[in-house]
Order: structure tokens, then sequence, then C-alpha cells
């Protein structure tokens, strides 16, 4: 799975945890996860459940606190997919 593949199917997921809240046809892999994309506690909660599931990957000894921006979320999930 390429990159930009990753990226698309992530902004799928976080289209469904945030409703119509945000515009993600401007999310880069810039942005941040919270204070560009306002996921709240509940959103984190479904996007990584919603990750896993998808991917075949797990969150395990790492914290979604962790990642600040979309692009730190791809890097994870590129990793994990490669193992």
């Amino acid at each position: 799975m390429s990159r930009n593949e990753i990226a698309e199917k992530l902004k799928d997921i976080m289209a469904l945890a945030l409703g119509n809240k945000v515009d993600l046809g401007k999310c880069t892999e810039e942005s941040n996860l919270t204070t560009d994309l306002g996921l709240n506690s509940v959103g984190i909660l479904y996007v990584v459940i919603a990750i896993e599931e998808f991917f075949g990957i797990s969150f395990g000894d790492v914290s979604f606190g962790d990642f600040q921006c979309v692009g730190d979320v791809i890097n994870y999930i590129e990793e994990q997919i490669k193992q």
C-alpha cells in the first residue's frame, strides 16, 4: 500500500470520526490532529480502533497522544505494515 493510499484511507477514517466538522480536503500531513482537525478523546478512540481494524496493526505500546500530526500517523502505519 502506497503512502498516498494510506493517507486517503486515514482521511476516510477521520471523516467518519469528525463528521462534517472539518474540511478534510485541506488536510495535509502537517495538519495537527487536535488543533487543526479537532479530534477529541472520543474521536481519537474511534480513529485508533478503525486504523487497527483496517490496516491490521496495533498501537500496542504507543499512545495515540504521541502523534502530533497526520504525517506522524502515516509514518507509524507504514512502519507497522512493513513488519
